[in-house]
Formats: C-alpha cells, sequence, structure tokens
C-alpha cells in the first residue's frame, strides 16, 4: 500500500483533475445540441424553400393556364372560312337535322346519315305520309304520324324497326333506341315501350275518364323514366297532371310503376322534355317548370311567364331557351336561358329573325339561312357573320369554332378565326 505522505495537496490535485473533466465534458454535453440544433435548422429551411418553390411554380402555372383557357373561352372572332365539302341533293320536301356531329336527312321516301363532310354513310327507304323525326344524343327514330312504323338509327347504321299495330299519335326515343309511343286505341289511348327490335318492353293504358289524354310524352336518356302530361276536364274547366313512371328497378313494386306526379289545376301542360336522366322540365302556359331525380323526380322550381306567349323552346342537356317577342328597343325577341335547377342565368335580346338556337358547351348558336350570331353565357357576342348560299341547317361539331352548314346543294365547314 503506498503511503500518501501530503494527502492535502493530493486532494487538491485530484480535485483539479475531477473539475477538468467535468468541465470537459460539460462543453462536449453543450456542444452536441448546438450542432444537432444547427443541422435541423438547416433541413428545415430546405424543405420550406422547396415547399415555397413548388407553390410558386404551381401558382404560376395555375395562373397561366386560367388565363389561357379564360382567352380561349372568352375568345372573339372577326371572320370565317369555308370549305365546300360533298355535293348532294334534298328535295323541298325532305327535312334536315344534325345529330352528333352528322347530318340526317328524311322525307316520306326515306332517312339517310352523312357525315361533316357530306359523305353518305348510310340511307334507309320506306314510305311514310307524315314522317317524324326524334333523336337522343346519337340515336333518331323516324315514324309515321297515324301511321304503325318507327324506324330507329344510330349514326352507325339501322339499329331495327317499330311495328306498333296501332295508329301512332306521338313517340320519342332514348340513348339506347328504346321507343315510347302514344297509340290510339278509339276508346283507350296506349302507351307503350320497345326496344329498337320492336319487341314490347312494357305498356300502360289511358282513358280521358280515369287519368285524362295524353297531349306530350318524353323518355329520359337511359331510358328508366318516362315523362307523360296528361290534360283532363275536372270541373267544367281543364287540368293537366304531369306523371312519371319509373322502368327501372325502383318502379317495379310500383303500381303501373308510377314514380311521381303534379297537379296544374286551369293550366294546359303541352310540353314536357328530360334534358338529361336526372333533370328534365315542363311548359304550361303561365309557367315553366324543372323536375330533378333519376328514381321519383321532385319540383325543383318553377318560374312564371305571365301573359307572354313562348315562342320557342330550346334545350340541351344543361341548358333551356326560351324565346319570346320583345316590344322594347332592346331587340325583336328576348331569349331567356335556365340552367337544369331551374335558374334563369341569361336574358338576351336580338333582331334577327331565326331558324334555329343551338346550345352547344358554353355558348348558344342563333341562326337563319343568311346570318348567325354566336353568343357566350354571359350574353357577350363571340361572332356575327353572313353566309354566301342559303342555310338549311348549322350543326356544332367537337370543336367551338367549328360548325357544319348544310345547304341546297353541298355539306359546308365553317370555321371561325
Amino acid at each position: 500500500m503506498a503511503e500518501v505522505k501530503d494527502f492535502k495537496a493530493y486532494a487538491d490535485k485530484l480535485n483539479k483533475i475531477i473539475e477538468s473533466d467535468e468541465e470537459l465534458s460539460e462543453e462536449s454535453f453543450e456542444e452536441t445540441p448546438v450542432r444537432e440544433t444547427s443541422y435541423k435548422e438547416k433541413i428545415r429551411s430546405h424543405k420550406l424553400r422547396v415547399f415555397f418553390r413548388t407553390v410558386i411554380i404551381a401558382a404560376v402555372t395555375i395562373f397561366f393556364v386560367a388565363a389561357v383557357y379564360i382567352s380561349w373561352r372568352d375568345k372573339e372572332y372577326s371572320e370565317a372560312i369555308v370549305s365546300t365539302g360533298s355535293s348532294i341533293t334534298n328535295g323541298a320536301d325532305a327535312k334536315v337535322i344534325s345529330l352528333s356531329g352528322h347530318i340526317i336527312q328524311y322525307s316520306k321516301d326515306g332517312i339517310s346519315c352523312l357525315d361533316e363532310s357530306g359523305q353518305v354513310l348510310w340511307n334507309q327507304t320506306y314510305e311514310m305520309q307524315s314522317p317524324i323525326a326524334h333523336t337522343c344524343q346519337s340515336i333518331v327514330a323516324v315514324g309515321d304520324y297515324n301511321g304503325h312504323n318507327i324506324y330507329v338509327n344510330s349514326v352507325s347504321g339501322s339499329l331495327g324497326q317499330v311495328d306498333t299495330n296501332l295508329p301512332i299519335r306521338d313517340f320519342c326515343v332514348s340513348s339506347q333506341g328504346v321507343v315510347a309511343a302514344v297509340l290510339d286505341g278509339k276508346d283507350v289511348t296506349w302507351i307503350y315501350l320497345y326496344d329498337s327490335q320492336g319487341n314490347t318492353l312494357a305498356n300502360f293504358k289511358t282513358t280521358m275518364k280515369d287519368s285524362g289524354y295524353p297531349i306530350d310524352i318524353s323518355i329520359s336518356p337511359n331510358a328508366e323514366l318516362v315523362c307523360v302530361s296528361y290534360l283532363y276536364p275536372e270541373d267544367g274547366q281543364v287540368k293537366t297532371s304531369v306523371a312519371f313512371f319509373n322502368f327501372g328497378s325502383v318502379g317495379q313494386n310500383a303500381i303501373d310503376n308510377y314514380a311521381s306526379g303534379f297537379d296544374y289545376p286551369g293550366e294546359v301542360v303541352p310540353y314536357v322534355q328530360f334534358m338529361n336522366s336526372s333533370a328534365s322540365f315542363a311548359i304550361s302556359d303561365a309557367r315553366i317548370m324543372f323536375y330533378s331525380g333519376d328514381e321519383k323526380p321532385i319540383i325543383k322550381s318553377e318560374s312564371f311567364t305571365g301573359n307572354e306567349e313562348i315562342r320557342s323552346v330550346y334545350f340541351s342537356d344543361s341548358y333551356v331557351g326560351l324565346v319570346f317577342a320583345n316590344s322594347t328597343d332592346e331587340g325583336a325577341y328576348r331569349l331567356q336561358v335556365y340552367n337544369e335547377s331551374g335558374a334563369l342565368i341569361l336574358t338576351t335580346y336580338f333582331d334577327m329573325d331565326y331558324t334555329e338556337i343551338i346550345f352547344d358547351k358554353n355558348q348558344f348558336v342563333i341562326y337563319n339561312e343568311d346570318e348567325c350570331i354566336i353568343k357566350d353565357m354571359k350574353g357577350h357576342d363571340k361572332f356575327r357573320g353572313t353566309f354566301d348560299k342559303p342555310v338549311r341547317t348549322m350543326a356544332v361539331t367537337g370543336a367551338r369554332n367549328k360548325f357544319i352548314l348544310v345547304t341546297a346543294s353541298s355539306v359546308d365547314t365553317y370555321i371561325l378565326k
């Protein structure tokens, strides 16, 4: 065992060594968090820089895309270039309508389909006294009023033929080619549903005593709903009932597939129409009514038109336009545009006598055989122009600035610049 001669000196020396070690340990302990904190701050600053850089780039991109879209949407055109297509022949009694970027010609002798260049895609012959055509998306059905036959076609060709066996009073067609027809059975009026090959899918009868006489009918694009306007005498006056029938799974357990209905005492409702599979509207002599629902439609909204006579009704899957005669200096005609919820989104005026009004996306075209006006949904003019030849039908295409013009001798392309 070693002997400690000077314990105090030894103790002082030992304490100095311990204190020195503790100081070194504290310094090391203090320096480590500082270095760690500095490193974390650098990572955090880097992440923030990347985040803000990403946000700025995204904001600039969105602004640029929005600016391009608004410029494209609100673009006004100053001229039109006409490119003459194939020569065609349409007689004085032939009617011409547009169908999904194609042209349909029909008369008492037959029906044909042309593409946008005027090339005949198909034709079908028949004999009718009073041909009537109805369309839905890419389907056209032509039937003989008071006759027995309805021919169903798509833009690709014939889908089939319906033989009703009873005189046709009215009919409509869905996007799948399902036909709803009002047939005259003398004391009983029948409503039949047929597939495009003429097979009976459903039927129900109506009488003036029980339900009234069906004055208009419409079928939804998916063929699950049928809307019928019934005129019924009541207490020396008239009453109209607008009834919806569901032929899908929901309506299977209902009596006569009845889904919902609405009564309008003292009013005549001569017009009912589906805009799409869940939105429809009806027009009476006093108001326009909008309905919503793809199973049991309910009333969405109503707008009263007063004593003003509605001259024309035009619609798309998103908009309904009513044309009124106008007696002010703003224009000879007033067009009121509603969306599918029934909200009035635009009132605009124009002086041009019109053949038709076409809704296409967020713009619409007013035209006659000599000229056209194109407006956006804010009522701003995007283009005003004239035609070199009398135009029988003007049809939209997939492009906002490209149209098809059907004249008596050709199918032309009309491109706005």
